[in-house]
């Protein structure tokens, strides 16, 4: 089997079988060899490890994961890519495909019969639209992870490694250091897909943390708290706080709680760390506000 990578062996392989594109799953196939092996180095894959892949496309990822991988479950969305699946990856074995929207599957179980309950890899080119709400499901639904390591936009990936006070800086930063240490591994061109994206990509891997980097006693309270600080980010952290729905505290309380943590009353979101942030849930649910 020619590898897909070699952007001839894919417009052969899609004029093969008809194969028009879905913009509805916002589909981008990878024609760049080198950008392959970058992914598979940056998601640490070896003969140990089982993969889910989510997206495989014409199964161009595929092809290099499996012979990285132990075993490698797809799940693709697309019916119409089946096919394609069962004829590019015919030569592996230890490759299984599902034709399921990712979101509707039980990945902890999928952990469980595959991998023994042991934190799995997940590997993945997502459909730029859709990338928060899968990445943040793998994390809340506390499926054994042990990393992530996704194509995404770019100005995403400089999202979630960004530090405070910088314009990247939000509350996608602080919900994915939460979870996991975030290392974008590469930049990827348009040129790199079929058809071209409009946008830049990056390789980010997101290295699940063992434990969380902050210690919260109400960990849903300091994920409002983020929330609403960069709802109105131009705001002080206490008007913003304030004005928000999801959180509504009274301004006197949260000015209190500011003046405790020694802060200016100046103060922004933009400005605070994740510890920062937990500190401020801490204060705020001790007080019985």
């Amino acid at each position: 089997m020619a590898t897909l990578g070699n952007p001839r062996n894919t417009i052969e392989v899609l004029q093969k079988y008809e194969f028009h594109f879905q913009k509805k799953f916002g589909q981008n196939f990878l024609i760049d060899e080198h950008v392959l092996e970058k992914i598979i180095r940056a998601a640490g894959v070896t003969k140990e490890d089982f993969v889910l892949e989510i997206g495989p496309g014409i199964g161009t990822m595929t092809q290099y994961l499996a012979e990285a991988a132990r075993e490698v479950t797809a799940v693709e969305i697309d019916r119409g890519l089946i096919p394609i699946l069962s004829d590019t990856l015919r030569e592996y074995d230890n490759v299984s495909v599902l034709n399921k929207d990712i979101l509707k599957v039980d990945i902890a179980a999928l952990a469980e019969e595959k991998n023994g309950g042991r934190p799995i890899k997940v590997v993945a080119n997502l459909p730029y639209y859709i990338t928060t709400p899968i990445i943040m499901g793998l994390f809340e639904k506390q499926v054994p992870l042990d990393s992530i390591t996704v194509m995404v936009q770019k100005e995403v990936a400089q999202r979630m490694q960004a530090v405070p006070g910088t314009k990247d800086y939000g509350a996608l930063s602080l919900t994915v250091q939460y979870y996991a240490e975030a290392y974008i591994a590469a930049y990827v061109p348009p040129n790199c897909f079929i058809p071209r994206p409009t946008v830049g990509s990056a390789v980010i891997r997101l290295k699940r943390h063992q434990m969380p980097p902050v210690d919260c006693r109400d960990p849903e309270l300091l994920f409002r708290l983020i929330r609403a600080a960069f709802g109105q980010r131009r705001k002080t952290l206490q008007n913003a706080l304030h004005n928000s729905p999801e959180c509504g505290f009274a301004k006197e309380r949260l000015a209190a709680a500011i003046e405790t943590l020694g802060w200016e009353a100046s103060v922004r979101g933009e400005a605070l760390t994740l510890k920062q942030f937990a500190m401020l849930a801490d204060v705020l649910s001790g007080s019985g506000m």
